[in-house]
């Protein structure tokens, strides 16, 4: 099996304004990501951001515990309002004493389709083939089981903020 693409998906029972605001608003993403970023989701920029744990599911936030304090980039490749957000990072990203700025990053797009009654919302996290063979599994692991969660906390993000 290829190890290169993962791919989520949650209906959300809410406008698709709303769903929007939540996954493109770089506060209200930090918000239920778990991360407090530098500035707004602007395609071609950078953004940065400290994690520090999700205020929308108390167990997730507790799972994050471990990473709180540590940097976060995301550079922001496309911003099609209440159709795409497209980001990339460096994934699984948390050993303190490694230096992954020379990795290459792995594309995250959100994007959201009206389906009878909400928005469906897919995330899909491409291009682990190009991650150093010594992590690629490892970061795709994780980063699976990672977006798996999230999707749930963003489902409960915005049903406790509509």
């Amino acid at each position: 099996m290829a190890i290169d693409r993962i791919v989520k998906q949650v209906m959300i029972r809410a406008p698709r304004s709303r769903v929007w605001k939540a996954v493109a608003d770089a506060k209200e993403f930090g918000t239920w990501f778990g991360v407090k970023l530098d500035g707004p989701f602007v395609a071609g920029k950078k953004v940065s951001g400290v994690i520090v744990g999700t205020v929308a599911d108390p167990e997730v936030a507790e799972l994050q515990k471990v990473h709180n304090g540590k940097q976060m980039d995301l550079w922001v490749e496309a911003v099609e309002p209440e159709q795409r957000l497209a980001l990339r990072w460096h994934p699984h990203a948390i050993q303190e004493d490694m230096d992954y700025s020379q990795e290459p990053t792995t594309l995250i797009e959100f994007r959201l389709e009206d389906v009878p009654g909400g928005v469906m919302v897919t995330v899909t996290e491409s291009g682990f083939e190009k991650i150093p063979v010594s992590r690629r599994a490892t970061a795709f692991e994780a980063n699976s089981g990672g977006w798996e969660i999230m999707m749930t906390v963003l489902e409960k993000y915005v049903a406790q903020t509509k």
